[in-house]
């Protein structure tokens, strides 16, 4: 292990969607490696070993046979800061298309009770051809017995890699590194922000982290603070509905609160659900969109043209020729500047290339006005700047060449103090008013830590201006210097000295995934205006009443919470509470607890006074009153038990609670017995003899499947039910002779009993007992007259009752406009449910319809549908890793599932020399690669009727396979490589016997990266070289057939290329003494390249590429 001395990583919490807890299923327990069905060789390394065990090092894993590897792999044991690690690795995913890596506290098992080791680290996969290209994710972490692994489950898509040619898989081996940073003295969860710095951060709502970045930027820039305070909302406005007064009490709230801020209410507002909370955005995006809604909102208002006030300025674009008296200009205006990071050094490069002057000459003339096409000077200027400058700084760009967004880490400085007057004003217009000095300070440096694929944001923020940086990570508010603001977040690579020089001679360098992203300025000139004093006059007073009254009560909660033990909560259950609840909030036992009547009482109270207490508060007299105690069943019921005695009544409330309440949760749960008289009015309640029962009753009617309480009453346990029947049916409201039938409600979980009581036995022979529950009926027809109901009885009602589920029906397509709802069983079937969907849909053939379950992690559907058939039950349907869901995802087929489960859907792109056309192809999965070339014969057109076709496998730009006709369909994949139908041209058709068939790919040399790299575009080909053809032979054919035009074509290079390195041809090079004699199934390795730009349009088929985490746009909908 090599000693250093890096710099901790850049704090990061659980921001992205792709950085979590392994997920508790049985799939991924983390209690030790686990048996491995094919033994992997593992070669394990950490960096030269050290006399003492340093607080950081890196573990280096090699591991061969990689594709071999079990469903979740370990790591040989490494020890950093004193403490034993592992990586853990789903090679396969972890229920995801992606690696899944995380680091493991490899003696959790052993750790005394309460553990807890805090950890910065970064995980990779090394690109063993090219080491920049390495997948590197760093995060940090709060060990613990609940939470003793954390990492990446998305780390990096499978198709990548798995992909041969991206270099991370090499010959079936993988190499993965971890850097382990252990911080002994970082109490993170002590540090209390508000006393350290006089400001509160926000909480982080899953990967909320980039607008919580955002926020404390604005809200630090105190005219714009005042000018949101200043905009109207009224009392009866709700935040959750309204965007201005959603962000006055969240800025309200960091000004006057003592602890972080949840932005809950402010997201609400944006009409974003969960979902929308967990999908990580860009800052530079929520910057734009929120700037523009509040634009909005302030219209018509008394801070109408804030936002342009403080944050618009405006640039010329000019053209202006160059020998003619010609210019054309055009005014824009902007709220902030993006600026190149890559070749620039710093923020006045970066001007510098802003206002860089085009020369539009040759081809590219300018055709102006009366003069037609001319030299001429294409340029931006500005005319003038705002008060707060926003600088969003271009650290992501796509790629064309890799065809991908990449993260640009490369060094970048910024300065303290902007002056973009320097030079003599050489970035402003000549309409630009010069008597305005254009001196920035630096206010605000937000800092994106991560990659491409997601990382987190955090903000350095100077609030006065001050020389006293405050950094603002999520809930963490602390004090920096300037260094960190600043020099620390430039990016680029560092190299650290060796405290060990001896055992490892080479530097240890990394590259700074931490950086700055967004620059705030604020003008010299404006400062004062800027920074400006905001206090409780700006803020309207029904906002000022109505968040100290929230204030308030979260006080009273806090000092309840501090004085808990002193107190305890009594719960008064009534019979009036059982009329309200049962048959409309409850079905099974007596009553919801949490519903009643509660009092909050000092345990010392003595019993007798908590009985005036009562009396005040139902106005039952005390000696009217007689209380019951409950208690809990065998059988999980809840059930009155016995009344309190004397002696208990006589002692405090704290104590009877003791008596009542073994699990000790501080709460007292009772039953108020009152007695009426003939008039209605509360007697005194008669002496309970040992021989009676107090029994409760429900009453269930079939035809309106209603279930309500009718009363109690007291019976001698030697009589029998026959002997209550006429008081049954006078409580009921029925005739005095009705027959009825009784059940008793035994329980309900896990399954119901519910037993008919025999009339003509004792009470104690059918064993009821103080509190039992008696179900009464009127008795059915003779016949088949109970057949008319659905739920003739009372157990069948109960089964339904324990077993309905409402359940959300969303269309796969549109998940978030069209939904449904239907009351089904958790024991219905898989055709139940179809059915009850199809007639809701109105369509004759249930079928037709396939369900999709819910991912309740995501929120989104899950990747595979259900089977047809595939689960017993709805309940299995609605099971996410025990998790239980109420939302279904449906889509209506053109053929019915059992059909269509049978036969193999294949997307295929039918290859024209013009365009493809997207084909799906469904044939029984038994077939062969031949029926589906028939099957296409009959589907697209074809230069001829006799023309053959052959099925391809293209992936990155290149043919690894023709398939053969015999081949079977049903193990084709066309999820991660696309397939490709073409016609075989008729040269190939009579080879003779020198000649090759050789692949023909186009390219690009990727300029970032060795000039020997070369990446892939366009569509691959084969084609035919004949013995002797030299490469202008081969230069006429290609052109022909890609009908390249020629002032194109002259532009284009062509070079032999083998295993990714480009050999640049002539014309007279003789291109068959180039190529091997070969097989051409997977002679990707050697190629004709053709090196060009890249002008064609994007195919549609080409479309299973990964999404850039920032894809999806930011809506705010309010």
């Amino acid at each position: 292990m090599t000693i250093t001395t890096t710099p901790p990583l850049e704090q990061q919490n659980l921001e992205e969607d792709t950085e979590m807890l392994v997920p508790n299923s049985d799939a991924v327990v983390v209690e030790g490696p686990q048996p491995m069905e094919v033994q992997a060789e593992n070669t394990s390394t950490v960096d030269a070993v050290a006399v003492e065990d340093p607080p950081i090092g890196r573990f280096t894993w090699t591991i061969d046979n990689f594709s071999r590897l079990p469903k979740k792999h370990y790591s040989d044991v490494f020890t950093v800061g004193g403490y034993k690690w592992r990586i853990l690795i789903f090679p396969k995913g972890n229920n995801a298309e992606h690696l899944s890596m995380y680091i493991d506290v490899a003696d959790a098992g052993s750790m005394p009770y309460g553990w807890t080791r805090f950890a910065q680290f970064s995980l990779t996969v090394v690109n063993q051809v090219h080491s920049k290209y390495s997948v590197r994710k760093e995060t940090q972490h709060q060990f613990n017995a609940r939470e003793s692994d954390w990492g990446f489950t998305n780390f990096m898509p499978l198709a990548e890699l798995y992909d041969p040619s991206r270099g991370y898989v090499v010959e079936d081996r993988c190499i993965l590194e971890a850097d382990v940073n252990v911080r002994k003295d970082l109490d993170y969860w002590a540090h209390d922000s508000k006393k350290e710095t006089g400001c509160v951060g926000l909480k982080n709502q899953g990967a909320t982290c980039y607008m919580n970045s955002l926020l404390q930027t604005l809200y630090h820039i105190p005219y714009f603070r005042k000018a949101v305070y200043h905009m109207p909302t009224t009392e009866n406005d709700m935040p959750s509905g309204s965007i201005p007064l959603a962000l006055q009490s969240l800025f309200y709230k960091l000004q006057y609160n003592d602890s972080s801020v949840s932005t809950k209410e402010l997201t609400k507002s944006f009409g974003w659900d969960t979902y929308d909370s967990f999908m990580q955005h860009d800052v530079q995006e929520l910057n734009r969109v929120l700037c523009e809604k509040l634009e909005d909102k302030m219209k018509g208002t008394v801070v109408e043209g804030t936002i342009q006030k403080l944050f618009e300025g405006h640039h010329m674009n000019y053209i202006e020729c160059m020998n003619v008296d010609y210019k054309s200009t055009r005014k824009e205006s902007f709220y902030d500047l993006q600026l190149d990071v890559k070749g620039c050094t710093d923020v006045y490069a970066s001007f510098d290339k802003y206002v860089e002057v085009e020369q539009l000459e040759g081809d590219n003339k300018y055709h102006a006005e009366q003069y037609g096409l001319q030299e001429a000077r294409k340029g931006v200027l500005f005319i003038d700047f705002p008060p707060v400058l926003q600088l969003q700084l271009k650290r992501f760009e796509y790629d064309f060449a890799r065809d991908t967004m990449v993260k640009i880490n490369d060094r970048y400085e910024f300065p303290l103090q902007l002056d973009l007057d320097r030079d003599d004003g050489k970035y402003l217009s000549p309409d630009a008013d010069r008597s305005i000095r254009n001196l920035y300070t630096l206010h605000s440096v937000l800092v994106h830590s991560g990659g491409v694929h997601g990382g987190h944001y955090y903000a350095y923020i100077r609030p006065t201006l001050s020389n006293q940086w405050f950094k603002f990570d999520d809930e963490r508010v602390t004090k920096e210097d300037t260094n960190r603001a600043l020099e620390e977040q430039y990016g680029g690579e560092e190299e650290l000295p060796l405290t060990n020089p001896g055992f490892n001679n080479s530097p240890f360098k990394f590259t700074k995934y931490s950086n700055a992203y967004m620059l705030v300025y604020v003008r010299e000139s404006d400062k004062d205006k800027i920074i400006c004093n905001v206090d409780e006059k700006d803020i309207a007073r029904h906002l000022q009443i109505r968040l100290k009254k929230e204030q308030e009560e979260k006080e009273k909660k806090k000092k309840e919470k501090a004085e808990a033990h002193l107190y305890t909560i009594v719960k008064i259950a009534r019979d009036d509470d059982l009329h309200e609840q049962i048959g409309k909030d409850i079905f099974f036992d007596l009553v919801d607890h949490d519903k009643v009547r509660s009092f909050r009482i000092q345990k010392q109270m003595p019993f007798t006074i908590f009985k005036e207490e009562v009396a005040k508060e139902f106005g039952i007299p005390v000696e009217y009153q007689r209380f019951w105690m409950w208690a809990k069943r065998q059988n999980h019921t809840f059930r009155p038990s016995r009344p309190v005695t004397a002696q208990e009544e006589a002692q405090a409330v704290g104590q009877l609670r003791e008596v009542s309440n073994k699990a000790n949760n501080g709460e007292l749960k009772l039953f108020l017995e009152i007695e009426m008289g003939q008039d209605l009015r509360p007697i005194p309640p008669p002496e309970k003899l040992k021989e009676e029962l107090l029994l409760f009753f429900k009453l269930y009617e079939p035809s309106s499947q209603k279930l309500r309480y009718v009363g109690r009453l007291f019976v001698v346990g030697s009589r029998k039910p026959v002997d209550i029947l006429k008081k049954l049916n006078e409580m009921a409201g029925f005739d005095p002779d009705e027959e009825i039938d009784l059940f008793e409600e035994i329980k309900f979980d896990p399954k119901i009993m519910c037993e008919h009581v025999d009339q003509k036995s004792t009470f104690r022979d059918n064993q009821l007992e103080d509190g039992d529950i008696i179900c009464f009926q009127k008795s059915p027809p003779a016949g088949d007259g109970q057949q008319q109901y659905c739920y003739p009885d009372v157990p069948s009602f109960f089964e339904y009752v324990q077993n309905r589920q409402v359940v959300r029906f969303r269309f796969l397509e549109k998940p978030k406009e069209d939904e449904f709802s239907l009351e089904l069983s958790k024991l219905h079937t898989y055709d139940d449910v179809v059915e009850r969907v199809s007639q809701h849909l109105g369509l004759n053939d249930p079928s037709k319809i396939r369900l999709t379950s819910h991912n309740c992690y995501s929120q989104q559907p899950k990747p595979q549908p259900i089977k047809y058939r595939g689960v017993d039950h709805l309940s299995e349907m609605l099971v996410h890793y025990n998790q239980a869901s109420d939302i279904l995802y449906y889509e209506v087929l053109d053929i019915p599932l059992p059909e269509l489960q049978n036969l193999k859907t294949l997307k295929i792109a039918f290859h024209h020399d013009a365009k493809d056309e997207v084909m799906i192809i469904r044939l029984q999965k038994h077939s062969t690669v031949a029926d589906v070339i028939n099957d296409l014969k009959s589907k697209v057109d074809l230069s001829h009727p006799d023309a053959e076709l052959r099925l391809v496998e293209v992936f990155n730009h290149k043919i690894y396979k023709i398939f053969h006709v015999n081949e079977k369909i049903e193990n084709i994949n066309d999820h991660y490589w696309t397939l490709r139908a073409e016609e075989i041209p008729e040269e190939e058709k009579s080879l003779g016997p020198h000649d090759r068939m050789i692949h023909v790919y186009h390219f690009l040399k990727d300029t970032a990266q060795n000039q020997m790299h070369v990446q892939n575009f366009g569509d691959p080909f084969f084609l035919v070289i004949r013995e002797g053809e030299t490469l202008a032979d081969v230069k006429l054919r290609v052109q022909k057939k890609l009908q390249v035009p020629n002032e194109e074509f002259l532009k284009w290079k062509f070079a032999f290329v083998s295993l990714g390195r480009p050999e640049y041809l002539q014309d007279s090079d003789i291109i068959s003494s180039r190529f091997q004699r070969r097989d051409i199934y997977g002679a990707w390795e050697q190629y004709l390249g053709l090196e060009h730009t890249d002008n064609s349009p994007k195919r549609s088929y080409t479309a299973n590429q990964n999404r850039h985490a920032f894809d999806k746009p930011i809506k705010i909908y309010n």
